[in-house]
């Protein structure tokens, strides 16, 4: 279980994570957010996963279908070979809705000889909590809980069902097929059927990817960023998920593990930037919609995230049978951040609205709603701008004068301001900009560090936070404003090591961070491209682009010193920092 070395296939309905020797170590149906019915990346004993056994010695190799989120695991001993192509089933149907049931389809395609396979075949639904009992008919295996919550999953192929259930070899004499499915189907899936429905995804997977804008410089990396970040797009609300696991550690054996599999309100204005500059507005639209509708006219609560489905409880619980990824303790789901008070989340919302009017302003509903929460936001953001929060970070007991969190506020004001300004309302944008110039004001007069003039952590501190490199794309400075270069300078220098960038090196509730943040990276990597240092950009951004694993994907953290990669995955915002970052390095010669 070294450097995730994963892939993973999805249909915007659910995920599963396949291990580079084609076992299915984590899924979870029938949604994102449901318990697993693997979880051997949580506890290789208890978990459960679907594996290939084989014997003698098998050279392996995985990569995606080109252009697609299709998964193919070869297997060759030189005289006998074969393929495992993983897949979760999405197209749109003649009636113009869209096919994403919750199956695993593994089809399995002789390549030479007459290879010989055992499946370990071991679910463990509801989070392995509870004993399952198997039971096999001439249809399908059938694996359900016996006590606690109700889970179920049927097991239906074209092989022999026995065989499999034993643990016995099967001999690959002709295309096969091993669908995992949340329900029970009502007919009979065969080989034709399959294929069939690895033809159809293909199609939609290459359809959609040939919409995307494409950077030549960059072209494979953005490729398949974008198609991760398409994968974790929940097909009901357009709800775009952070990754598709819970609790892989920050760091090994510590217990900075989270449950990402919700929705972070932050992520949607650069997900939004990102996804419209790449050809993709409906995907950019339906997430707009998810968060639009989650707004509140006139309560001035607003939280940071929400589960999938719009849900506003997250609560946080620690499933203590699970040992964790490589020991780390504890496993958690849910997550208690929804709770907290970050001033920024005002700026990032109001970022949304202005985007979108500027995006799709012909086109949205509802214009004197949006202009009512865009005055509710802005009155939350002229009361509370000077208080304490608890900053992007999530700091669970610390509450500071978080830096970022006022150029937020600073964003909130900017952007209604011309929001105000597309509305013709000049008295309101008056307004707006003066509460925008006494917030800048402040953050230049006492965010700054009176010694080297950068942009510090929070008010009063020398510490630094890579949160502020966002300063110049947000619009709060220039890319040749001296406290922006300061700043770009003094966090390169303070908190990158070996071409990786901290969020931040100082305490907080759970001791001094060991690991780089992805995102941070390739903002650090933007960041000095804007302020004129090129080449040591272009340089690193190569650099960093090799330290995902073999697939190309990324989690949301990487070791500095080994550079295997930790944190949930794959990360939806790591992602997005990645194609933002090809974007600006491929916008001029440097």
């Amino acid at each position: 279980m070294d450097n995730l070395n994963y892939g993973v296939i999805g249909n915007c309905k659910s995920a599963a994570l396949v291990s580079d020797r084609g076992s299915i170590d984590w899924c979870c149906l029938p949604d994102f957010d449901s318990s697993s019915v693997f979880a051997k990346l949580l506890d290789e004993a208890k978990g459960g996963c679907f594996a290939v056994e084989l014997d003698g010695p098998f050279e392996v190799r995985q990569q995606y279908l080109r252009r697609t989120n299709i998964l193919v695991t070869t297997f060759t001993n030189g005289a006998d070979a074969f393929e495992l192509i993983d897949f979760m089933p999405r197209y749109k149907t003649e009636r113009g809705s869209y096919h994403c049931p919750p199956d695993v389809i593994r089809y399995i395609r002789p390549l030479s000889g007459t290879p010989s396979v055992r499946f370990h075949y071991d679910p463990r639904p509801g989070y392995a909590k509870d004993p399952v009992r198997a039971t096999l008919t001439r249809e399908f295996l059938k694996h359900c809980t016996t006590r606690g919550q109700y889970e179920s999953v049927y097991l239906y192929s074209s092989l022999p069902l026995k065989r499999i259930a034993e643990g016995r070899p099967v001999e690959i004499k002709q295309d096969g097929f091993l669908l995992l499915s949340y329900n029970q189907k009502l007919v009979h899936p065969t080989v034709d059927w399959a294929e069939l429905e690895l033809e159809r995804t293909k199609v939609y997977w290459m359809s959609w990817l040939a919409r995307t804008t494409g950077f030549s410089d960059y072209r494979e990396a953005v490729e398949r960023s974008a198609l991760v970040l398409k994968l974790l797009a929940y097909q009901q609300t357009g709800a775009i998920l952070a990754a598709a696991t819970t609790s892989l550690p920050e760091t090994i054996g510590d217990v900075r593990n989270w449950d990402y599999r919700f929705c972070w309100i932050r992520d949607a204005s650069m997900t939004i930037s990102v996804l419209t500059k790449l050809g993709h507005y409906n995907v950019a639209k339906r997430f707009l919609q998810f968060v639009l509708a989650l707004v509140p006219f006139k309560d001035e609560k607003i939280q940071i995230m929400y589960g999938i489905h719009r849900q506003k409880v997250l609560t946080e619980r620690e499933l203590d049978w699970l040992s964790g990824y490589a020991g780390s303790r504890p496993v958690r789901v849910g997550n208690a951040a929804y709770e907290q008070k970050q001033n920024d989340m005002y700026g990032v919302v109001m970022d949304v609205i202005y985007q979108s009017l500027k995006i799709f302003g012909p086109t949205l509903d509802n214009q004197e709603g949006l202009w009512t929460v865009v005055r509710s936001l802005v009155r939350h953001v002229a009361n509370n701008w000077r208080s304490l929060d608890s900053g992007i970070w999530e700091f669970r007991t610390r509450r500071h004068h978080f830096t970022f969190s006022k150029i937020l506020c600073w964003v909130a004001a900017d952007r209604a301001m011309r929001i105000a300004e597309l509305f013709r309302k000049t008295r309101d944008a008056r307004y707006y900009r003066a509460l925008r110039d006494r917030i800048k004001a402040d953050v230049l007069a006492r965010g700054t560090d009176p010694e080297t003039g950068a942009l510090t952590q929070f008010y009063g501190s020398r510490s630094l936070d890579s949160a502020n490199l966002l300063a110049e794309p947000y619009g709060f400075l220039s890319a040749s404003d001296p406290v922006y270069v300061n700043t770009v300078n003094d966090t390169y220098k303070r908190l990158s090591s070996d071409g990786l960038t901290y969020r931040y090196r100082g305490r907080d509730d759970f001791g001094v961070p060991k690991s780089s943040f992805a995102a941070c990276t390739f903002w650090m990597i933007k960041a000095l491209y804007r302020v004129g240092r090129k080449r040591l950009a272009r340089q690193l951004f190569q650099r960093v682009l090799s330290y995902g694993n073999h697939l190309g994907l990324f989690s949301e953290d990487i070791d500095v010193r080994t550079k295997r990669l930790l944190g949930n995955f794959p990360q939806g915002y790591s992602h997005l920092a990645l194609i933002d970052t090809a974007m600006a390095l491929s916008d001029t010669p440097g």
